[in-house]
């Protein structure tokens, strides 16, 4: 089941600005905060080492709002890169909601990344770190298919094939034929969400998705029109059937004789004041008939 949304509602479900789940994802390890602190303290130094060095004196309050800018990036660092995936997935034209079937359930180990180390004996070893995804694949009747994988979680047994599946789908197409993107995945079954990064705003896309199975169940059901009768055929009836008074080919028009005598000489009385027929007056006589003329060529023989 696919069905387009209107752009209010395509904006309300993918918001400008990072929503708390975004903003979590973007938050990061340890790691990913401590590379975000290590930018924040350089680029004090930088501004410091500007006003010490090249600007003297006028620039004071102009620093000071770059320099708390620049300080608080470990905080606000993730607002930022997920306001900049929303905005390049609303930049997408259209948006449907598309609720399939889970066709296909199966675990993957993906490559993360490598690491080069020195065993005892002085030998370099590459360790290979790989995780366990999980794949899903998603259908419908119709005949769209797409597959998801993301790092397998917990809450992901529950997960079977047959269940209920609904994304988002973006494209430039107002016919939504040509899908370019889809969304994070949400089982209704299950309250799961399947997805490596939460595209959707989870709360509103669970009242559209709940509105609309409403509207597809109490929808009323198609009238159907009455088939059309066929063609109504003449039966031919047999002669021994027939009434007496029924007129027929073969005893009203072939059997001229038959019908003078069915009808009687008296049917049809004769006029007094009716014009007789007079040859002689109607045609008079026009003289002997012309003679023919013979061939010469006859005429020679």
């Amino acid at each position: 089941m696919l069905i387009p949304l209107t752009r209010k509602t395509f904006e309300t479900l993918v918001p400008m600005v990072a929503t708390g789940t975004q903003y979590t994802y973007y938050w990061g390890k340890f790691s990913d905060v401590l590379q975000r602190i290590l930018i924040s303290v350089v680029g004090i130094f930088a501004i410091i080492l500007v006003r010490v060095l090249l600007l003297q004196e006028g620039f004071d309050e102009i620093l000071l709002v770059i320099g708390i800018i620049v300080g608080l990036y470990w905080l606000w660092g993730p607002v930022l890169w997920a306001s900049r995936r929303n905005i390049d997935c609303r930049r997408y034209g259209y948006c449907g909601f598309w609720q399939g079937k889970v066709l296909d359930v199966y675990m993957t180990e993906e490559l993360v990344g490598t690491e080069e180390n020195v065993n005892n004996r002085g030998d370099l070893v590459i360790v290979e770190n790989r995780e366990r995804c999980l794949n899903v694949e998603v259908g419908d009747e119709i005949g769209y298919l797409t597959q998801i994988r993301v790092p397998l979680k917990r809450n992901h047994r529950a997960i079977d094939v047959g269940d209920t599946a609904e994304l988002l789908v973006f494209s430039n197409r107002s016919d939504l034929r040509r899908i370019v993107k889809t969304s994070d995945i949400y089982m209704p079954d299950h309250n799961i969400w399947v997805s490596d990064y939460p595209y959707v705003q989870r709360e509103a896309f669970v009242d559209v998705s709940r509105r609309i199975n409403q509207e597809v169940d109490y929808a009323p059901p198609p009238v159907e029109m009455p088939p059309e009768p066929p063609p109504r055929r003449s039966k031919r009836i047999p002669r021994s059937q027939r009434s007496p008074g029924a007129l027929t080919r073969s005893e009203d028009y072939r059997d001229s004789s038959q019908s003078r005598d069915r009808y009687g000489s008296d049917s049809y009385p004769a006029r007094d004041d009716a014009p007789r027929y007079d040859p002689k007056r109607d045609y008079p006589e026009a003289g002997p008939p012309p003679s023919r003329r013979r061939s010469s060529r006859r005429s020679r023989q």
